[in-house]
C-alpha cells in the first residue's frame, strides 16, 4: 500500500497584488509656515494702515480732530464714533488717525539719527580697528551703560519739549546699539576671502569698504532699523505719556493714552484704544524685523 501523494500548490507571487504603501507623511511645517506668511502679511497691512493715516488722514478720518461736540463727550464706542468720544466731545478714532503722522514721523527721525550715526560709528570702527576701535567702543559702552529713557529725558531737558526733539533724544539713544551691530558686521566681513582678494587685486581701503564691506554688512542692520522703528513709537509714546512730547492738544498718540487715565473707571476706550493701536503698529513693525532678520545675506 503506497502513501497518499499530497500535492503541494505552487503559489505565483509575480502576479500577486502588493500591500498598499502607507501614505506620504504630511509636513507639519506647512500649517506653520502657512500662519507665519498670513502673520507676515498681516503685520505689513497694520503698518501700511498706519503709514496711510499719517499721508493722508482725511480720507480715513475727514473731521477736524482738535474740535469736538460738547454734546456728545464720553460716548462709547458705535458706528458713529468707532472709538468713542473723549470729553471735550472730540471724535477719538479721528484723532487717533491724526496723530499719526506725529508718532510715525518721529520714529522715523529716531530711527534715521541712530541708523546714521551708529552706522557711522561701527563702519569707522570695524574698519579701521586700532586705538580708534577701542575708543569708539567705549563711548559706545558708555551710552549702553546708560539707560535709555534716563538718557533721552536729559537730552530732551537740553533740547526742549516737542515731538521732533523727543525723535531725537530716542535716536541718540539708539546709536550705541547700531554701531555694536555695525562694527561686529564689519570686522567678519573683513576677513572674508573674497574681501582679502579684493586687496589683493590692489583694490583700496576706500574702494573695498564702499564695493565689498558695507553692502554685505547692511543686512541686519536694515533688520535692527525695522525692530528699532517699533521701539522709536513706544519710546515716544511713553515720552509723551509723560508729558515730554507734543503739547496739548495734539492728538499724538501717547498724549492721546495720558489724556485718557483720568476717566479709566468710566471711559476705559480713551486709554484701551489708541494703546491697542500702538500695540498693534509695534508688534508689527517687530515681526517684519524678524523676517528681515532671517533673510539670506
Amino acid at each position: 500500500m503506497t502513501a497518499p501523494v499530497i500535492a503541494e500548490t505552487s503559489v505565483e507571487t509575480s502576479g500577486a497584488p502588493t500591500a498598499p504603501s502607507a501614505p506620504a507623511p504630511v509636513s507639519a511645517s506647512r500649517p506653520r509656515r502657512r500662519s507665519r506668511a498670513w502673520g507676515l502679511y498681516l503685520a505689513f497691512a497694520v503698518v501700511a494702515v498706519a503709514v496711510l493715516w499719517a499721508v493722508i488722514p482725511g480720507v480715513f478720518a475727514p473731521g477736524d480732530p482738535l474740535t469736538g461736540v460738547p454734546a456728545d463727550k464720553l460716548l462709547p464706542p458705535s458706528a458713529a464714533h468707532w472709538f468713542g468720544t473723549d470729553a471735550l466731545g472730540r471724535d477719538l478714532f479721528g484723532r487717533v488717525v491724526h496723530g499719526a503722522v506725529h508718532s510715525l514721523s518721529g520714529a522715523l527721525i529716531a530711527v534715521t539719527v541712530g541708523l546714521a550715526l551708529g552706522t557711522l560709528l561701527g563702519a569707522v570702527a570695524g574698519a579701521t580697528g586700532g586705538i580708534v576701535d577701542d575708543v569708539l567702543m567705549r563711548i559706545v559702552d558708555v551710552l549702553l551703560a546708560i539707560p535709555g529713557l534716563l538718557l533721552s529725558l536729559s537730552v530732551i531737558i537740553l533740547l526742549g519739549f516737542g515731538t521732533v526733539n523727543a525723535a531725537i533724544a530716542v535716536g541718540l539713544g539708539s546709536v550705541a546699539a547700531f554701531a555694536r551691530l555695525m562694527r561686529a558686521e564689519v570686522a567678519r566681513v573683513r576677513r572674508t576671502e573674497y574681501v582679502e582678494a579684493a586687496y589683493g587685486s590692489g583694490g583700496t581701503f576706500v574702494a573695498v569698504l564702499r564695493r565689498h564691506v558695507l553692502p554685505n554688512a547692511l543686512t541686519p542692520i536694515v533688520a535692527l532699523a525695522a525692530l528699532q522703528f517699533g521701539t522709536a513709537i513706544l519710546a515716544i509714546s511713553t515720552l509723551g505719556f509723560l508729558g515730554y512730547g507734543a503739547p496739548p492738544p495734539t492728538p499724538e498718540w501717547g498724549l492721546l493714552i495720558a489724556e485718557g487715565r483720568n476717566y479709566i473707571a468710566t471711559a476705559w476706550w480713551l486709554t484701551a484704544l489708541p494703546g491697542l493701536v500702538v500695540v498693534a503698529v509695534v508688534l508689527s513693525a517687530n515681526r517684519i524685523s524678524h523676517r528681515l532678520g532671517r533673510s539670506p545675506r
